[in-house]
């Protein structure tokens, strides 16, 4: 049982609820149930999700930085699919005139005046 409980108990699972109390949470990871008493478990569950939506906007980014990162996204895939299509381009390029130099039977290298 947690210390900062005073009133709630936390009970796992086949473990006996005490009449007159309800559920407030479940916390699915420790499998934990924890219950208070009648009126108090509406107050406890109210005050645990005004807390963690307090805590979420608190630890949200700004939405600047949102959209700036999603700029950046967006730039970079484009980057990655210009890069890729200039690479099947290139290698398309390539395969064709190998294709071409065998057809004609002829040495590229002869032309630039180098040997191998």
């Amino acid at each position: 049982m947690m210390q900062r409980l005073l009133i709630g108990r936390e009970i796992t699972w086949g473990g006996q609820i005490p009449r007159g109390w309800n559920l407030a949470w479940y916390e699915p990871r420790r499998r934990v149930a924890v219950y208070f008493p009648m009126p108090l478990h509406w107050l406890a569950r109210v005050a645990r999700d005004l807390l963690w939506r307090v805590q979420l906007a608190w630890n949200a980014e700004p939405q600047e930085r949102h959209e700036r990162g999603e700029m950046q996204r967006v730039t970079r895939e484009r980057q990655l699919l210009a890069e890729e299509y200039a690479r099947g381009y290139l290698d398309g390029w390539e395969e064709c005139f190998d294709a071409w130099t065998r057809a004609m039977n002829c040495d590229p290298h002869l032309w630039t005046g180098r040997e191998n």
